[in-house]
């Protein structure tokens, strides 16, 4: 399978610093089932890439692979040029300096916001509760979620959940934040709320990987797209060459049904 490769904004060029993050002939199967066929991608210092693609291409299983919930096959992965595969690598420490934030927010509905938030600060990394809380407060005040630090998640909308989903992936500084899906299970009104906060994450220089069914969002965040196909990526490239002028039969098959759907 042929891979269009165009110039892709914000990826290191030859001899530069190391990328955060990469990837190398990654394979998973599960069963019968190859969902990561030598998958490779490199993910260069503050870039924001954005995969795309339709259900069972890969997405979510590399994010999955990527902060070890999966064990890989075959390949390398590498953070900051250390090798996160190799079976003698402790997993806790790696995820450490990664974030992840699934679709489904995943908050414990017994704590309220800022116990959420501050749980593995707290439990995992031996934060003292004064300062984890401090650091919590400073991430909730800066989503507009600082008056919502003692409420239940059940008193929050969905786009609040999520970003204090986000809030609790970012509290610990990571290295990557990697976002899978999180617009997904929000009604449409509610998007722009995690959008907005996305963007001001560009902004900051924050290095992610995101998968996404949202085309707008992945116009509007991403540096570079990537069309997954079979396990690997077909096309790369950004916003308005992949998703504006698709050189691939497959991209372009994909992306009308996207259109036709609304979504684009």
């Amino acid at each position: 399978m042929s891979t269009v490769r165009r110039e892709p904004a914000g990826q290191a060029a030859a001899g530069a610093d190391a990328p955060v993050l990469s990837c190398a002939g990654v394979r998973k199967r599960f069963g019968s089932t190859e969902v990561l066929a030598g998958f490779d991608l490199d993910v260069a210092e503050h870039e924001v890439v954005v995969l795309i693609g339709a259900s069972g291409s890969g997405k979510s299983t590399l994010l999955r692979c990527v902060n070890l919930l999966e064990d890989v096959d075959d390949g390398t992965i590498h953070l900051d040029g250390e090798h996160i595969t190799d079976p003698r690598i402790n997993p806790d420490r790696v995820r450490q300096r990664i974030g992840l934030v699934f679709q489904s927010y995943n908050l414990f509905p017994h704590l309220s916001v800022l116990d959420n938030v501050t749980l593995a600060p707290r439990r995992v990394h031996r934060v003292v509760r004064a300062q984890a809380e401090e650091r919590a407060m400073a991430w909730l005040s800066r989503v507009g979620l600082a008056d919502k630090a003692r409420e239940y998640p059940d008193r929050l909308s969905g786009g609040q959940q999520q970003r204090v989903a986000i809030v609790r992936a970012l509290v610990n500084s990571p290295r990557l934040l990697l976002l899978d899906e999180v617009t997904s299970a929000l009604d449409p009104e509610l998007v722009g709320e995690v959008l907005t906060m996305v963007r001001d994450l560009k902004s900051d220089g924050m290095t992610m990987l995101l998968a996404t069914h949202e085309m707008g969002f992945a116009k509007q965040v991403a540096d570079r797209v990537c069309f997954l196909s079979e396990g690997r990526i077909l096309e790369q490239g950004t916003p308005a060459e992949v998703l504006g002028d698709p050189q691939q039969p497959r991209t372009r098959q994909f992306l009308q049904r996207i259109i036709e759907s609304g979504r684009l």
